[in-house]
């Protein structure tokens, strides 16, 4: 599509790009034209889907990277400068959830999601600002969540750390205002991948969400697209839920029976589809 143009010679790098949103995204910007660099921790799949892209004519890079490391993620960085000049696009992704009830939540499991879901994307923005600021321009596009804007059972820890993610890019706009580098938020709700997959095996989550309501990854990636091409601010993904969602926020008690309303609306949606 003519929209995918300006992507072509771009250097765009994708975190968690092993799997779902993040494999998606880079294979999309490959097939766009653009020269990728997929990091993430497990090599074997990198080099599986750098294949992929590169049988389409993609220029790739596969850099092991645990973001949870901060000199790995320098490390990463310093690997696409040399090999590409550089970084125009950063998908910073790179997620983990563990569902947990809030009386349950296991000090452990919120650590682990905090290192990913909060350090990790710190450590990319961090580096990818220093880089861009050297070039003199750059976008980077934060994949956070609906459960960022909204607190929900059985993910009140993962909403923490997407909560912290939203607030933290927001106060890191305010920083690079007026220099030519941009940054937005995706904002996702429930998609078909396999983070959502190891989350069903929660009883919790199987009993109040229905996985024929999962959303698959494309809708997630041109959300990315047209964030990075239309320097958007935020975009959520279906559009405007996250709207809805600041709006309950101004009724906080209307909007916990709404939330209460539709945990049961979608149990029985769940347990209906199951029966069938």
């Amino acid at each position: 599509m003519a929209w995918f143009t300006p992507f072509a010679g771009k250097v765009v790098l994708v975190t968690g790009a092993s799997s779902g949103i993040g494999r998606a995204t880079a294979l999309a910007f490959a097939a766009a034209g653009a020269k990728v660099v997929l990091a993430a921790r497990r090599r074997e799949a990198l080099e599986e889907i750098a294949a992929t892209a590169r049988q389409g004519g993609a220029e790739t890079l596969v850099v092991a990277t645990d973001v949870t490391r901060a000199p790995a993620v320098k490390a990463c960085f310093g690997a696409a400068l040399r090999h590409f000049g550089g970084v125009d696009i950063v998908v910073n992704n790179a997620g983990v959830l563990i569902p947990s009830m809030v009386t349950d939540l296991r000090t452990r499991d919120l650590e682990a999601m905090l290192r990913v879901n909060l350090f990790g994307a710190l450590f990319v923005m961090q580096e990818a600002v220093r880089q861009m600021r050297r070039r003199g321009h750059g976008t980077i596009v934060n994949v956070a969540s609906l459960a960022g804007r909204r607190g929900i059972s059985p993910f009140g820890g993962y909403c923490a750390t997407k909560f912290a993610l939203i607030g933290i890019t927001e106060a890191l706009r305010t920083e690079i205002h007026g220099e030519s580098i941009h940054i937005s938020l995706v904002l996702p709700g429930v998609v078909e991948t396999p983070m959502v997959s190891d989350a069903a095996l929660d009883r919790e989550f199987v009993d109040m969400w229905p996985s024929a309501l999962n959303m698959p990854p494309s809708w997630v990636v041109w959300a990315i697209f047209a964030a990075a091409r239309f320097q958007l601010v935020e975009i959520s993904v279906p559009p405007g839920t996250a709207t809805l969602e600041k709006l309950a926020a101004l009724t906080p008690g209307v909007a916990d029976s709404v939330v209460h309303w539709a945990r049961a609306a979608s149990g029985w949606l769940a347990s209906a589809l199951r029966d069938k």
